[in-house]
């Protein structure tokens, strides 16, 4: 395995990790204990591992860009403070953390390309800047795709949050049956889905540092 599928695994499933940490950490502020009951409420990346998500990470980075999904976070918005809003945040809790990753990254890379300025680039120095560039590249990847508005992602519940309660119940089912075949039928047809996120994730790369 090469070094830098190597870097490109351990960025998606820390990223993976703390996305879902994101949505389990808001969940339980809200006063949902789902979350702590079902273990989710941790950064140890193997409580969030989602099996065919794994898979796709590998064959996706195998491919040469990266991209996957965790088990999603068990909540119950019944118990939360404010179950509509609470529920909300805790859902775009977690493509908002991937966007936080992307910047962290940038930013570093951004301080590291100045202190390297006028001087070259060892084995090291290069492992970093593969680890930032992929740091920026992965969570953009992360934040755009997750805000598709298909089941299971997170985009579904973010559109119903804006919903009437009746048409909130028809957009889920619909998403959770049909939406589904959708979202698996995106995933596998080849090129269909980076050739929908490809204008986002251009714009928010560019606009991070990223000569794309």
């Amino acid at each position: 395995m090469d070094k830098e599928l190597i870097i490109r695994l351990i960025v998606v499933f820390l990223s993976l990790a703390i996305h879902e940490y994101a949505h389990a950490k808001l969940a339980d502020a809200a006063g949902d204990p789902t979350p702590g009951i079902h273990g989710r409420v941790t950064l140890n990346p193997f409580a969030h591992f989602d099996p065919l998500g794994s898979v796709f990470i590998i064959m996706s980075s195998i491919a040469g860009f990266g991209i996957g999904w965790g088990k999603p976070v068990p909540m119950d918005p019944r118990k939360m403070h404010n179950p509509r809003w609470d529920h909300f945040w805790a859902v775009i809790g977690g493509p908002l953390s991937n966007l936080i990753q992307a910047v962290i990254w940038a930013i570093l890379l951004k301080v590291f390309m100045i202190t390297q300025s006028g001087g070259s680039i060892g084995d090291s120095s290069s492992v970093l800047l593969t680890f930032m560039v992929y740091g920026i590249l992965v969570n953009i990847s992360l934040f755009v795709f997750n805000l598709i508005p298909l089941g299971p992602l997170d985009g579904m519940w973010i559109v119903g949050t804006f919903l009437s309660e009746q048409h909130r119940y028809r957009w889920t089912r619909w998403n959770l049956t049909i939406g589904q075949f959708i979202f698996i039928a995106l995933v596998l047809i080849p090129g269909l889905l980076l050739k929908i996120m490809g204008p986002p994730l251009t714009f928010l790369a560019r606009f991070l540092g990223l000569p794309l």
